[in-house]
């Protein structure tokens, strides 16, 4: 039987509260250093203070209303299934109804055309492309590249012109606005209002952008939307056109028959033969003019229910709401991080020196 002790290595209660002390009167010899720490950390977080750009947040809201989005009888039994916390699902509704429209805000299309839209500043007229990349002061660094030193965004210009090059930077602007700078969401699920937000460090850029973004999208939604009521609207107006042209040509062609036969031998009949095939058309044409007008009525009636409405309830103003990062606030995280790392730093020194000897 082995009788060798076995070696304990659990400390107890009373050797870590000696330990403990022992590292705080270690730090307190040191203090010196860890007050300049403090010093140095809240004059860098000071100075990162003065330096960061506050940036401003442009916030529309919109409530969006569609005369076929309810689905009559169907649609108010998802509603009522809703309302008990039950998801059905249901159909679609359209393309862009729900989260698809959300994300028709995101897409690169919506925002590389208002990206293109003209805006004015300092009385000249730019691109908010133009406008991003002087916030961003990216020409400055474009000066060493020959294939960036040219390039120009002009305002309302052709997407499908543009050079690869052109299609890169603006493929880049697009990146960082969509993934830091735009949100899109409805901030309560109940409630069927959809908020944008905007965020830059420019205040003005911030607000037409989003003013932009807006409208393009709501431009590009009722257009889709509508496209078919517009079409058939466009195609009846044409026949309308059309026969009402055939019409007036009987007509004429009735008036010239009759004064071609005026004072006619009676029994001469087959020369009112033009005159009869005349009144003849009138009549048909007449008919069909009718029913035509009837149906464009009604196709006008039917594209003005299918137009949705895109009621804007809140726009951004002037000035906007910005986020700073404070001097106070600085000073403080600067000189408390500046210290952790040097107390961690001092300790594991001291650690490192122990283990040495």
């Amino acid at each position: 039987m082995n009788n060798m002790p076995v070696q304990n290595d659990e400390i107890s209660l009373k050797d870590l509260i000696k330990k403990i002390n022992e590292l705080y009167v270690y730090l307190l010899s040191k203090w010196k250093i860890i007050v300049l720490a403090v010093i140095v950390g809240a004059l860098i977080g000071l100075t990162y203070s003065f330096i960061k750009k506050p940036v401003y947040t442009a916030t529309l809201s919109f409530a969006l209303e569609d005369d076929k989005s309810s689905g009559g009888g169907l649609g108010s039994a998802l509603g009522l299934a809703s309302s008990f916390g039950l998801d059905l699902g249901g159909s679609a509704g359209g393309i862009f109804t729900g989260s698809n429209l959300t994300e028709l805000f995101k897409s690169r299309s919506m925002v590389e055309k208002t990206l293109l839209s003209p805006v004015t500043i300092n009385g000249k007229v730019i691109s908010l492309a133009e406008m991003y990349i002087q916030n961003n002061k990216f020409r400055e660094k474009w000066n060493k590249n020959t294939k960036l030193t040219n390039i120009e965004f002009l305002p309302n210009s052709n997407r499908k012109n543009f050079t690869r090059v052109q299609d890169s930077v603006l493929g880049k602007i697009y990146e960082n606005l969509s993934k830091t700078s735009l949100f899109v969401g409805q901030k309560d699920k109940k409630i069927a209002v959809i908020n944008i937000d905007v965020s830059s460090k420019n205040e003005l850029f911030s607000k037409y952008f989003c003013e932009a973004l807006v409208k393009e999208v709501g431009s590009f939604y009722v257009e889709t939307k509508s496209k078919k009521a517009r079409m058939n609207m466009a195609i009846l107006e044409r026949q309308v056109d059309s026969i009402r042209g055939e019409l007036n040509g009987a007509i004429t062609g009735v008036a010239v028959a009759n004064d071609n036969t005026f004072n006619l031998n009676p029994a001469l009949n087959v020369r009112r033969t033009p005159s009869a095939r005349r009144q003849v058309d009138v009549q048909a044409n007449t008919a069909i003019l009718t029913e035509l007008v009837k149906q464009a009525e009604l196709a006008k009636v039917t594209l003005r229910k299918e137009t949705p409405l895109i009621q804007v309830i809140d726009r951004p103003i002037l000035p906007l709401p910005k986020e700073s990062f404070g001097k106070v606030k600085g000073a403080i995280i600067g000189g408390g991080l500046l210290t952790f790392l040097t107390i961690i730093f001092i300790m594991l020194r001291r650690l490192l020196n122990n283990l040495l000897e």
